[in-house]
């Protein structure tokens, strides 16, 4: 609904767009609602020059397309009379009811950002749109509406703001109307996004479009009259109607799949809505009898719903002028769904007559909340918005058929925290299609997936695995289990961060200053103590190193507001560092050896046992020979903490077990393999077992434990290895 200057004109067509909708709207109640509006937004303008009014009306009008339900369209047209007139959310609420007044309130708390830099302030409103979202659904749904019209009207915004609001639509609001199954919603997002982000690749698809469109409509038609005739005469009761993909749509395959427009075989499309599911699979068997199927090309979203509950039948067929076409196959509830997405749930009622999914379509919401409580990194949550609200879902299956739904990209160990928390923490391997696979392997729509888990105590995840993961839910469950589990050392890690970096960037205070200044920054990340600070840092919930510009700028203003003098400044306490690349805190040239029950690599969580007389042992915290809480033995404080060095070079032994089937050349292989990787090869023995198995004893020179987990991963590949094991721990 494009917005004229005349408010008279916008008021009697909204009113018009009501009367022709059908719902039982409260015009009364509405009319009030549009003349507090009016009044209370009287001379205000859009940059654009017309009344201001126009915008809330017209997020009105789309929400009445979308079927919303009356105090949802009174909220749209209030939605900025508090934040940008003298009205008062008490006055509201008394005029219109609560509910229409915690509407209004939950969208006007969107538009309020008291952060210091851009990514703060995008990080926060997001926050306040989950919250808002999980109170209410019909708050996030005004505000799609609202940055819908804002986007159909940005033409008279300066260039950079169109832009930044181009990209901020494209990587948060369109996603979470996909994620609502708003799919009308979502499309004409990402197109006016793209107008703005790539417009000559825009005008390129919307000029391919328009040059054959005659052709298209042709072509759709002669389609739509055979099938429509065919299942006529079956007869199955039908709707059949045509679809172009949307524009962003090309782009995405055109540019990013680099294919030309002719190699895209979803351009056109052929809906069939029929009214039971099994019509669904008869029609799809009655479109693969008159057309050509594609190979590879089948997809039942009937059987295995999209998280945003969508479902449909797609297959890819060729015609007989040799044009690839896709055809969707759907029930009319399914249509609604997939139309309106939640928005359905008002338009049509779905879910009167059974029971109510609703409840169902907004959990992700919750479990969404959920993952981010703990992340106090701007630029991460970000990320994972754009990542868990992604349009591109792949579907993998566990060995007993269930269905898991992860974005394109995720790995192994998503899917394993997907199942369960347990599973994810306990997991040292992963099979897909009964192969071993490294732990970062993107699974695949189709493919088997089993978790291949410890049960010995004391496992955990890796730290490393903080930079695999896609999905933030596998990343909270992993910095949930070091926060809850490696509290004193998540400690001592982050304080000896923190000092390193502040040392590196010369920023230095007297102590009690420097205890002050270090509080500010914990309270900015939303820590109580320093102690929380310090463990954030350690644990991966603050990224020190996107802070640090910030940390530098506070200081720099501190130092000249208080004019403090280098003399009086004292460099912080440094850890001692001894040989062996492991530093000790509080200790000078000790002696430092590694046990031999464990063979310890860099990146692999340590602590150290003061010997009598042979220095320190450095052992893995999850050793056998270290009890499960130091605290309790018998003698705790001979258990110190201790870390790797920064960028070590030296080398390290570990020793592998492989489990094979015996054959000729399985050592070769073995040995060719750990050659290319230019690793030492320092002691080896085999052992042949019954059934024609073999065990190997192999080890090897490595200098961290993600060369060594590189090592597994390419000896993995080996034909016949089944199983390959370091310290009782399966890889």
């Amino acid at each position: 609904m494009n917005c004229p200057i005349s408010k008279t004109k916008t008021i009697e067509e909204l009113k018009s767009l009501i009367e022709k909708n059908g719902k039982p709207y409260d015009m009364a109640v509405i009319e009030k609602a549009i003349d507090i509006a009016v009044n209370a937004h009287e001379g205000q303008k859009r940059s654009s020059g017309e009344d201001y009014v126009c915008h809330p009306l017209s997020v009105a009008a789309i929400l009445v397309e979308l079927g919303m339900d009356n105090e949802t369209i009174v909220a749209a047209i209030l939605h900025d009379v508090v934040e940008d007139t003298q009205i008062s959310l008490d006055e509201i609420a008394k005029d219109f009811g609560k509910d229409v007044a915690s509407l209004v309130d939950g969208v006007t708390k969107l538009g309020k950002f008291p952060f210091t830099t851009k990514e703060e302030r995008q990080a926060e409103n997001v926050r306040k749109m989950l919250l808002a979202m999980a109170q209410d659904i019909r708050v996030i749904i005004i505000k799609l509406a609202d940055r819908l019209h804002n986007m159909r009207t940005i033409e008279s915004l300066p260039e950079q703001k169109r832009r930044d609001k181009a990209k901020e639509t494209m990587d948060i609001f369109a996603p979470l109307a996909h994620r609502l199954g708003i799919q009308a919603l979502k499309e004409e997002l990402e197109d006016l996004s793209l107008r703005i982000l790539d417009p000559v690749a825009y005008r390129e698809i919307e000029e391919a479009l328009a040059l054959r469109e005659s052709d298209r409509n042709a072509f759709i038609e002669s389609i739509k009259q055979r099938i429509t005739e065919t299942l006529e005469a079956v007869p199955i009761k039908c709707h059949v109607y045509g679809r172009i993909k949307s524009i962003t749509g090309i782009y995405r395959k055109m540019y990013i799949q680099n294919r030309s427009f002719d190699e895209i075989y979803d351009i056109y499309a052929v809906r069939v809505i029929v009214d039971t599911m099994n019509d669904c699979y008869n029609v799809l068997g009655i479109i693969h009898d008159m057309f050509r199927p594609i190979p590879n090309r089948f997809k039942d979203y009937i059987s295995t719903p999209k998280a945003n509950m969508y479902q449909s039948l797609h297959t890819t067929v060729i015609s007989k002028e040799k044009i690839p076409f896709e055809v969707q196959i759907r029930t009319w509830e399914m249509h609604y769904t997939a139309e309106y997405g939640i928005a359905a749930h008002w338009k049509y009622k779905l879910g009167i007559h059974r029971k109510d999914k609703l409840e169902e379509r907004l959990a992700w919401i919750r479990q969404f909340i959920e993952n981010q409580k703990d992340v106090d990194d701007a630029e991460d949550i970000i990320n994972t918005i754009k990542t868990d609200l992604s349009s591109d879902d792949v579907f993998v299956f566990t060995p007993k058929g269930d269905v898991i739904t992860l974005p394109v990209g995720a790995t192994v160990i998503d899917f394993a925290y997907a199942i369960h928390s347990e599973v994810g923490n306990r997991m040292v391997g992963a099979k897909v299609d009964g192969r071993i696979v490294p732990i970062d392997y993107e699974v695949k729509t189709g493919e088997i997936v089993e978790i291949l888990t410890s049960s010995g105590q004391g496992r955990g995840p890796s730290r490393d695995w903080l930079n695999i993961v896609k999905t933030g839910e596998a990343r909270n469950k992993i910095r949930t289990w070091f926060k809850k589990e490696r509290r004193g050392e998540n400690i001592e890690r982050g304080r000896s961060e923190l000092e390193r970096e502040l040392s590196r960037n010369n920023i230095r205070l007297p102590e009690d200053k420097m205890k002050e200044f270090l509080m500010g920054q914990a309270k900015r990340q939303h820590c109580d103590t320093l102690d929380d600070f310090y463990a954030a840092i350690g644990y991966g919930g603050i990224i020190l190193s996107r802070i640090m510009a910030r940390i530098k700028d506070d200081y720099l203003k501190l130092v000249k507001a208080e004019n403090i003098q280098p003399e009086t400044i004292t460099p912080p306490a440094r850890a001692r560092q001894s040989r062996g690349g492991v530093i000790i805190q509080n200790m000078d040239n000790c002696l430092v050896k590694f046990a031999r029950c464990c063979n310890p690599v860099p990146g692999d969580e340590i602590i150290g046992f003061i010997t009598r007389g042979y220095g320190i042992s450095i052992h893995k915290t999850d050793c056998i020979n270290v009890p499960k809480d130091v605290n309790t033995a018998s003698e705790p404080e001979r258990w110190i903490s201790v870390r790797w060095e920064e960028n070590i070079r030296d080398e390290y032994r570990a020793t592998l077990t492989i489990e094979a089937q015996n054959r000729n050349s399985l050592l070769a292989d073995i040995t060719t393999q750990l050659a290319s990787m230019n690793v030492m090869i320092h002691a080896i023995s085999a052992k042949e077992s019954q059934q024609n198995t073999v065990f190997m004893n192999v080890t090897v020179g490595v200098n961290s434990l993600e060369h060594l987990q590189s090592v597994i991963s390419r000896l993995a590949r080996v034909s016949g290895i089944h199983k390959i094991t370091r310290s009782g721990h399966t890889h």
